[in-house]
This record gives C-alpha cells, sequence and structure tokens, in this order.
C-alpha cells in the first residue's frame, strides 16, 4: 500500500514539496457547534429541588432551636436529612444553570443532565 505523502516525484525520481496554498479548503462554520439546548426540565426539576430543600430545612432548624413548639420532636431530624439532601443537588444545579445563562467561561448546559422523554 503506498503512503500518501506531501510530495511528488518528477520524471527522474525526486522529490518537490506541493505548494501550499492559503486555502487549504476548510470553513470556519464547519468548526462552530450547534446552539446549546436549555434543559428547562432539569432546570425546573433543580429549582424545585432547591426551593422544598431549602424549606425543610428551615422548619427542621425552627423545631430543632424551639421557635416552633414541636408535638413530636422525633421528626426534625428526619426533616433536616431529607431537607439536605434536597437542597445540596438543587442548589448546585442551579447555580451551573446560572453560571451557564450568564455564560461565564467554564460553565455549560451541557453540564446538567437532561431528561430524556
Amino acid at each position: 500500500m503506498k503512503r500518501r505523502t506531501n510530495e511528488t516525484t518528477d520524471s527522474k525520481g525526486k522529490y518537490h514539496r506541493l505548494k501550499r496554498t492559503s486555502d487549504d479548503g476548510f470553513n470556519d462554520l464547519q468548526f462552530k457547534g450547534p446552539p446549546e439546548k436549555v434543559p428547562y426540565k432539569a432546570i425546573t426539576l433543580a429549582c424545585v429541588l432547591f426551593i422544598f430543600g431549602f424549606l425543610l430545612i428551615l422548619i427542621g432548624s425552627l423545631l430543632l432551636s424551639g421557635h416552633i413548639n414541636a408535638e413530636y420532636s422525633d421528626r426534625t431530624w428526619p426533616l433536616l436529612i431529607l431537607g439536605s439532601l434536597m437542597f445540596i443537588p438543587g442548589s448546585y444545579h442551579v447555580y451551573i444553570a446560572y453560571k451557564a445563562w450568564k455564560g461565564a467561561e467554564g460553565y455549560s448546559f451541557d453540564d446538567i443532565p437532561e431528561f430524556d422523554d
């Protein structure tokens, strides 16, 4: 199998470099990616997790501190734990969505997992 190079031979067998032209056949638009697709469902879910997680942590903290009189004080820790489990991923994805929306370098909507229908 012959190997392709940038050189050609003349009738005497000597190699000559091909002349390089300024037009290499590429267009800058070839390398431009498609526009970013915004995952609205995932951002909505992240906002819901963020808000409900914050509310559960707030209620659990008020129960723990005694500002809300709790008839059943054994429900305080589950509220705090469940609120934390909802708040942490919700706030993380809301932050990424905000930074991607603002156009900050290093943040993209592709970093947010998308739900397939």
